[in-house]
């Protein structure tokens, strides 16, 4: 657990040197972020109104179920296009920045547009096999939450790769993913999990904000707690987007480290300790 901590903490750090050249990337998980928020609300309110949120029990009829999971699986279509949309350009920038260039937030937006035809197909897999995990889970709530759990874990892993190799190599999503697992492999061996933990992080990292709202509420004063409350939520809003950005900046670093055997600005120790077999 401290070799987890002290791995992620020195990884975070050298992340941060990368984003600390050009803070604008920033600006890439705020526009992913309001651009979800819309496909949320888009997707939310209709089905909020009609009721059709909700999972279709055990007796449901088929029309039911196709209506539902054909809604999520537009969702999660639009919601993984948008993601990986702006993902796609801050790892074109930071690998860009990482080999010595110049990146602007329209050089990003640029190499995305450029490679929207990969996006929407990568979108398309991401989602469909969301949607699987999905049905998965709601067919055995126990049972399926687990199996879906171990999936969804090998799925993430398996494709981490994947958005910088549709970046840099500009291949399909299958070859792309194919390509993720044989350098993943031949990185870290068959099986691989992380040995970083950027959630774990961020998590202790929030805890000021939680501690702020605390001392809101025990000042008695509605302003305190409201001057609180708005402090709280600024700080997290930012430290969120810092999050993004860093976790974006580390992937490009982690494809330069398979690829290259080494990623300018991060230390091979690190990098190589990063992932490790199961």
């Amino acid at each position: 657990m401290f070799e987890k901590i002290s791995n992620t903490w020195g990884l975070m750090g050298e992340s941060w040197e990368v984003l600390k050249k050009d803070k604008r990337l920033l600006m890439f998980p705020l526009l992913s972020g309001v651009c979800c928020l819309l496909v949320v609300a888009s997707f939310v309110v209709p089905m909020a109104v009609t009721g059709s949120w909700q999972p279709p029990r055990a007796n449901a009829n088929r029309a039911q179920e196709v209506s539902y999971y054909g809604m999520l699986f537009l969702f999660y279509l639009c919601n993984y296009f948008v993601t990986i949309f702006f993902n796609t350009a801050i790892i074109a920038c930071a690998v860009r920045r990482m080999q010595g260039g110049e990146a602007t937030v329209s050089d990003g937006l640029g190499d995305a547009v450029a490679r929207l035809p990969l996006i929407a197909g990568w979108a398309l897999v991401s989602a469909t096999v969301g949607l699987i995990l999905r049905i998965v889970e709601d067919r055995s709530e126990r049972v399926g939450r687990i199996v879906a759990g171990l999936l969804g874990m090998a799925w993430t892993v398996a494709s981490y790769l994947v958005v910088p190799i549709l970046v840099v190599e500009r291949k399909g999503p299958f070859a792309a993913l194919k390509d993720s697992t044989v350098m993943l492999r031949r990185t870290w061996g068959q099986q691989v999990v992380g040995s970083f933990s950027f959630g774990l992080m961020f998590f202790v990292l929030a805890l000021p904000a939680f501690g702020l709202v605390v001392l809101g509420i025990v000042s008695g004063s509605m302003a305190g707690l409201f001057l609180c409350i708005g402090i709280a939520v600024v700080y997290l809003v930012l430290l969120s987007l810092i999050q993004s950005a860093l976790q974006s900046i580390f992937q490009a670093a982690v494809y330069l480290y398979a690829r290259d055997g080494h990623a300018p600005g991060f230390s091979n120790e690190l990098l190589s300790g990063s992932l490790q077999p199961r």
